[in-house]
This record gives structure tokens, sequence and C-alpha cells, in this order.
């Protein structure tokens, strides 16, 4: 973990682009409250294809002019062709965006292929070879091993191929085991790659829904955090405020451990994030906002 000790820490929020104008002006208020945070930078998730653009577009331009803090949009490039992400690349830079996160994706509903780009490292080198150091580009890491990998090994190389062609920083898949992230850098230590790897936290909201995230992200729920959660039933908030003690001292693990800030994958809400945050004694502005 000595490579990730030197970095500076990055502290950062998530969201996904509303689908209503109710859901429009409920992440404004969650924006408004997170940014009272000063992390580096907001995320905006874009949907499998592009399926999201126009309200991803339009949920980062607003972030970018209104917030002062930086919007990092998603950018997904299966099912996409060239033209259609050197468009949208070229608007991004027309509103002032330097952040990105460059992603492979989910394949769209009914599409018959992959397209052009069939891998994120792909659209790495297609960003740096269109705008250079324009933009500051993070990439996903997953220390419990890609759902789709044939094996760590598989998914540990197909990491490296991002870093080498040309990735900023790394932000892991959520997870629940500190040991899995400690053990993933060492790995990567190991074969030399020197980036900030920032862990990515999930707040636990209920039980149901982060079974079906983790199935479906092949983030492990331990077994004993499983069992306790089943416990609470219909009991929300008991619920919530077990999930908010287990991911903080999470967290805790891990800024004792050295890794280099915190990626907050928020599902547009900011009581149980605030709460993480304050349990850490975490300051506002801890992490100075990119200028």
């Amino acid at each position: 973990m000595q490579s990730q000790r030197r970095f500076e820490p990055v502290y950062s929020f998530e969201f996904f682009p509303p689908k209503t104008t109710e859901g429009v002006e409920a992440l404004r208020r969650t924006r408004k409250r997170l940014a009272a945070l000063r992390p580096r930078f907001f995320s905006v998730t874009f949907g499998a294809g592009g399926s999201t653009r126009d309200r991803t577009f339009e949920t980062v331009v607003e972030i970018q002019r209104s917030s002062g803090i930086d919007a990092a949009p998603h950018l997904s490039c299966v099912g996409s062709t060239p033209e259609s992400i050197a468009e949208i690349l070229d608007q991004y830079r027309a509103q002032g965006i330097r952040h990105i996160v460059a992603l492979r994706g989910d394949m769209p509903s009914g599409s018959s292929g992959p397209g052009h780009f069939r891998y994120a490292n792909e659209l790495v080198e297609f960003i740096r070879s269109s705008h250079g150091n324009h933009f500051r580009i993070e990439v996903a890491c997953y220390p419990e091993v890609h759902p789709q990998a044939d094996n760590a090994d598989a998914d540990l190389a197909a990491f490296k191929r991002k870093v080498e062609a040309g990735a900023n920083s790394a932000i892991t898949q959520y997870f629940f085991n500190p040991d899995a992230y400690f053990r993933f850098v060492e790995r990567c230590e190991g074969l030399g790659l020197d980036i900030p790897i920032v862990p990515g936290i999930m707040p636990i909201v209920n039980f149901k829904q982060l079974a079906r995230f983790s199935d479906a992200c092949g983030a492990e729920i331990p077994r004993w955090l499983r069992k306790r959660l089943v416990t609470f039933a219909d009991d929300r908030d008991s619920l919530q405020d077990f999930g908010v003690d287990v991911v903080t001292e999470l967290c805790s693990d891990l800024i004792e451990g050295g890794a280099p800030g915190l990626h907050f994958y928020t599902l547009n809400k900011a009581a149980l994030t605030e709460r993480i945050w304050k349990n850490l004694g975490l300051e506002a502005g801890v992490c100075p906002t990119a200028s």
C-alpha cells in the first residue's frame, strides 16, 4: 500500500441522471448538500449503449455551471462508434469539462455485438489520441474480480492495459471486505502500476436493493453481513443505522491502510453519505477543489 499513501486523498460523489422533473429537483437538493463537503468532483453515470446520453450531458453541464465542483461524466464505449464518441467528447470539452470516467459499459438490450470498441482500454486510447492530456481519465477496477473475467489474473491484465493506455487514476467497484482492496493494490504494485486506486463505497439503503446490485456487478456481500441485514426485515431505519456503522468502519480501515480517498455511490441521496462522512471526522474541503 506504500504506492497509494503518497497520493493526495481525493473524495468524490457519484450520481445517476434523473428521469423525471421530480428527480431533477431531488438531485439538485442532494447535490447542494454534498457540495458543502467540497469533494474533488461529482461523477454522473452513463446508461448501457449511451441510453442516458442526453440526460447525462444535461446533468453534467448543470453541475459544472452551478455547483463550483468539477463534473466528471461517465462515458461507456460498447455499442458506440468513433464518431459518436468524438462528438460527445467535443461537446464536453466545449463546456469546460476536463474529467472523464472511461468505461467499457454494458451491452444495450437487443444489440448484436460490441461495435467498434470492445474494451475500456480502447476508449482510453481513443481519448488520448484525439484530445491528448486535456481530460483527466478515471477507469474502473474490481478488487473482487469483474464478473465476466475468466479469472483474477485476466482481470488484472485488463486493468493494466487501461493504465498503460493513459488512465490517470482508478475507482473500484464497491466492496465490503477491505482485505480484497489491499490485496488488489499489492498485486498492482507488483506489476508496477503507479496510479491512485480509490475505493468505491456503497452506503446500505436496503438489503434487497444491495443484493440485486451485488448480484449484477459481482460485489460480494460477506455472509456475516448478509445474515445481519436479513434480520432487520422491514425495519429500514435500524438497517440503515447498522449499515452506516458497517460502512464507516470499512472506510476507516481503508483510510488508515493508505487508501487515497473514497468515492461514494450516493444513489442520488445525501443523508447516509453525510452520516458516514461525519463519523469519519472528515472536514469540508479536506480535498481542495481542482482548478
